[in-house]
């Protein structure tokens, strides 16, 4: 079944519980503080619900149709069609929303390509991969712990409990977890989150290896979100970005929250725990939607560099011009790196296709790494225009005022609110507290860079790089004259 818009945020009225600081939330999808967003991921639904994009952005299977980024690919043609709506999706919000409904479900769907990796809990990974898809579900993800976690010898010295969500009892109809999980990134707006760890566990912390899906108003679950960026947008002209993509982050509590044992996939093993992520095509999916989805945010920044230099005749300059190739040079590096997945596709798991893993976490290290210099070239292209614009559009309100406004802000390439209205987008990516918040967002998506080039360790063909070296070395010896001398030791 697709949902559309009117359905999804029907379902976002189910009684779960939202903090802002001190504020409970009741209804997510008229607050101010999550309404314009709400509405965004409405858009979402609607779209693949529209039966002008059904071939495009959903599939039939056995009479029914799913969205297409639950397709367990067996050929090419699959990649490149969860590809192409993956790219769909992520335009609608030009690459704003990591959470979008794609995301988690590719993970679900990766790990449903391969359930027994899941040993005892198979069974339970295809189910909820069923679940997740007949019922067009949207989850997000908290898969770490929180920070303070990670130093569990502080929390023994004041002889408190570590923080980490943890199992409190095994029951007959399931487990019990309390403890804190981050970042649910949308989870807000979403109807489960998985519950998991990316990062390893130690062996003797296995009741905290517990990986499993719960929905958002599950008893005893609360979601403190961070502040909302989108409340503090007070319309659209002002801070466009904000006012609509704002997909917020929460910290997720939990208190004696039951998990059904048919929701449960992974308990009381360490190394299974993050084992799933990359020993089935969960990883390389779900990380393949984020390249994407990074690339239609590179799109909008390569434009937005293009009309700020435009817009005082700056692109004229051979240097301007030269940066703005650089710039759309990047992006069309990194439109080839997310084609070469698909074209050089692994058969694996067995009777399936994944998207080139190598290539996959390749570009994923160019995104962490190059995000702030590409803003960073935005920013400069940008100058000081960004803060010779009146403080906001209310000019407009006064005859007068609006009138010296369009005579001394504009410029032979561009009339003054026009100007004013590109400069307000561009500072909502370069100076806002939305743009800060989306520059350490791609810098620690895929987290620290030393996991991310981990990964890229992890898979890079060490034998074939050595056997280079080894083969060239073995084309030539030492010269003739020489063999034999010094003699090597009895």
């Amino acid at each position: 079944m697709l949902k559309t818009g009117a359905q999804h945020l029907q379902s976002l009225r189910d009684g779960r519980r939202v903090y802002i600081g001190k504020e409970l939330i009741e209804d997510v999808t008229t607050h101010p503080a999550f309404a314009h967003a709400a509405q965004t991921m409405a858009a979402i639904y609607d779209a693949k619900a529209d039966p002008a994009n059904r071939e495009a952005m959903s599939f039939e299977e056995d009479g029914e149709r799913y969205s297409n980024y639950f397709i367990k690919a067996t050929t090419r043609e699959d990649l490149a069609r969860r590809s192409a709506t993956h790219k769909a999706i992520a335009d609608l919000s030009y690459g704003m929303f990591g959470r979008s409904p794609d995301h988690v479900a590719s993970f679900v769907t990766g790990m449903a390509m391969r359930p027994e990796a899941f040993g005892t809990y198979a069974s339970n990974v295809s189910a909820y991969y069923e679940h997740m898809r007949r019922n067009d579900i949207y989850a997000t993800y908290a898969v770490l712990p929180p920070q303070a976690a990670r130093n569990p010898e502080f929390y023994s010295r004041m002889n408190i409990p570590v923080p980490s969500l943890h199992v409190v009892r095994e029951e007959d109809d399931g487990v019990v977890v309390s403890g804190m999980k981050m970042l649910a990134t949308g989870a807000v707006l979403a109807n489960e989150i998985w519950i998991g760890n990316l990062l390893p566990l130690a062996p003797e912390n296995a009741n905290q290896a517990i990986t499993c899906a719960v929905p958002v108003n599950a008893p005893g679950l609360s979601l403190w979100s961070r502040k909302s960026l989108e409340r503090a947008a007070p319309h659209e002209f002002e801070s466009p970005l904000a006012y609509r993509y704002d997909e917020t982050d929460s910290m997720l509590i939990c208190e004696e929250v039951k998990i059904p044992w048919e929701k449960v996939f992974v308990h009381n093993d360490a190394l299974l725990a993050r084992e799933v992520y990359i020993s089935t095509p969960a990883h390389c999916f779900g990380n393949h939607q984020s390249n994407v989805r990074y690339l239609s945010k590179l799109g909008l920044i390569v434009g937005l560099a293009s009309k700020v230099a435009g817009a005082s005749g700056a692109d004229g300059v051979p240097v301007v011009r030269e940066t703005l190739g650089r710039l759309a040079s990047l992006e069309a590096l990194l439109e080839g790196l997310v084609a070469g997945q698909i074209q050089n596709a692994e058969s694996w798991p067995e009777g399936y296709v994944t998207f080139n893993r190598r290539i996959m976490y390749a570009a994923l290290n160019w995104c962490t790494e190059s995000y702030t210099a590409i803003v960073d070239v935005l920013r400069e292209l940008c100058g000081g225009g960004v803060f010779q614009m009146p403080a906001d559009i209310s000019v407009a309100a006064d005859p007068a005022l609006m009138h010296t406004f369009q005579t001394y802000w504009a410029t032979p390439q561009m009339a003054a609110t026009d100007r004013m209205k590109l400069f307000k987008l561009a500072w909502d990516v370069v100076g806002s507290e939305f743009a800060g918040r989306h520059q350490q967002y791609e810098k620690f998506y895929a987290g620290a860079s030393f996991i991310v080039r981990g990964h890229s360790y992890r898979e890079a063909p060490w034998a074939r790089f050595n056997g280079i070296v080894d083969g060239l070395m073995a084309s030539y010896d030492i010269p003739a004259e020489y063999r034999g001398y010094p003699k090597a030791a009895e």
